[in-house]
């Protein structure tokens, strides 16, 4: 089966955080483990250009939308392969195949039925260029998210039937208790739908950034509506168009995202999907919130509007990309909040990669070079560890295909622990001083070096750079398939020299 993965689309309105790179590299974790798995995969990643958000913040420089547009859609651009983020396509909300699809499918909408003409009012965020409900608003009428006073709106405009679909998502949320992961993310999301859907507004005629109404010039479509066919549009065109790929890998396997957008996500999404005859995604796995610690254990989102963001730019640039990859699927459970800082990633850093991993991997290749001349012998394998990796393959790839990405992690990383140990327990240096006791050290040898192969194989998705460097010192480059992951040995196996993975600061 096709793996499609989709990141959401982030706003141009500022520069890419932490919780950017985040999101894009947890996807970029699924994507390539089911590239190892060998399934077809397409990953996409882009930048969402139209709304409030970003009129505003353009106006607040003295430029047209689209400058900041051009400027930050960059900037996104040029964060992925520092990340080492493997997309396939990186779509722009302002790219003018986009507009032609988002036009094309809401006018099939409005020939569904599911569009007429009426008046709104109510509260809305201009952060969140979303309409508030009565459960929604905040102490003083302010925004939950983003803590700034809700502004009332007055408009004409054209509305999506949403409450027809009140019993179709019922149904679709009944029969697919997995659509939304992890499970209390999905509870959120039923309790929204339980409280009744409202119909709401298609179509903005105050704000002229954003896709033009094909069927009254006056008006723009709301953001969000844009925003989410972004998934679907992107299949069309990302090949050119001679090339669609929609009926290769529509619907999507999964949409990560941020727990502040569930409910466009997990209602409003779907429902769109169902009113223009499209399939639903299978999954949408919703994440937690980056925090920031403060003194007296108090803790806050990270957002750009509350300046609290760490720059993985900074971070990549002096520690690597890898690290910081480790550190996010590491340090928060995937679809948990959890806070994050620059104390908790330099401890994460020295103690697990660079201690746990690092010098594991420095101190089996320097013994295998010392003491064997560089080369393992097709020697039968330690059976002591043979039960450790048992199966290990299987379970990180079923935690990872139910994107329990943080979960998958530590299942490695009590094997990297254990080869630690191992080290420790065999004592390889004093079997080196005894000739009566060279099988044990070849034995010991190579049952080190194949648990190192087994985990780094099954830690390429997370630390790529680093796994290809250590395949390769271990003679075994390339061979990165979950197939590969398996505590087998029986090969005879030259190994090279290996710089410092991840060196002490």
């Amino acid at each position: 089966m096709p793996f499609y993965v989709t990141t959401p689309i982030y706003y141009v309105n500022a520069a890419p955080h932490l919780g950017h790179a985040y999101t894009a590299i947890a996807a970029d974790v699924l994507a390539r483990h089911h590239r190892q798995c060998g399934e077809d995969v397409f990953f996409l990643t882009g930048t969402d250009e139209h709304g409030e958000p970003v009129a505003l913040a353009a106006e607040q420089l003295g430029i047209p939308p689209l400058e900041l547009a051009d400027r930050n859609a960059q900037r996104f651009r040029d964060l992925m392969p520092l990340l080492d983020v493997s997309n396939d396509y990186f779509i722009r909300t302002t790219d003018p195949h986009h507009v032609a699809e988002v036009q094309r499918i809401l006018t099939a909408v409005r020939e569904n039925g599911y569009v007429y003409e009426g008046t709104y009012e109510g509260w809305y965020c201009p952060r969140c260029a979303d309409f508030k409900t009565d459960a929604e608003i905040g102490p003083d009428n302010t925004c939950p998210i983003h803590k700034i006073p809700l502004v009332r709106e007055k408009e004409e405009n054209h509305f999506f039937a949403l409450s027809a679909f009140q019993e179709q998502l019922e149904r679709l949320f009944d029969e697919r208790p997995d659509f939304v992961m992890p499970r209390h993310r999905y509870n959120e999301a039923r309790a929204f739908l339980a409280g009744g859907l409202q119909d709401v507004s298609l179509t903005r005629p105050k704000l002229r950034w954003g896709v033009e109404v094909p069927w009254d010039r006056s008006q723009v479509f709301y953001v969000w509506f844009d925003a989410l066919l972004n998934y679907v549009t992107a299949l069309s065109f990302a090949r050119g168009k001679q090339q669609d790929l929609t009926q290769r890998f529509w619907p999507a396997t999964y949409h990560i995202i941020g727990k502040d957008i569930l409910k466009f996500h997990t209602i409003y999404w779907p429902a769109l999907l169902l009113a223009a005859g499209l399939e639903v995604p299978r999954h949408v796995f919703v994440h937690g919130f980056l925090l920031t610690p403060h003194e007296g254990g108090e803790v806050e989102k990270m957002s750009k509007s509350r300046g609290n963001v760490i720059d993985p730019v900074a971070v990549v640039e002096e520690f690597g990309a890898d690290a910081l990859r480790f550190y996010l699927a590491r340090e928060v459970a995937f679809g948990q909040d959890g806070p994050v800082s620059e104390a908790g990633f330099v401890t994460r850093y020295e103690t697990e990669l660079a201690n746990d991993y690092g010098n594991l991997a420095s101190r089996t290749i320097a013994m295998i070079n010392r003491y064997r001349g560089g080369r393992i012998d097709a020697v039968e394998l330690d059976p002591e560890l043979a039960p450790d990796f048992e199966g290990l393959e299987a379970r990180v790839s079923a935690k990872l295909h139910d994107a329990e990405i943080t979960q998958a992690l530590e299942e490695i990383w009590k094997r990297v622990r254990r080869l630690n140990r191992y080290v420790e327990e065999r004592a390889p240096w004093q079997l080196a001083k005894e000739d009566a006791k060279a099988a044990e050290l070849d034995r010991t040898l190579a049952s080190l070096h194949e648990g190192l192969r087994v985990v780094t194989v099954l830690l390429v998705p997370y630390l790529p750079r680093a796994a290809e460097k250590l395949l390769a010192a271990l003679g075994r480059a390339g061979e990165t398939d979950l197939a590969e992951a398996r505590y087998v040995g029986g090969r005879e196996i030259a190994v090279d020299a290996l710089e410092p993975l991840f060196p002490k600061r």
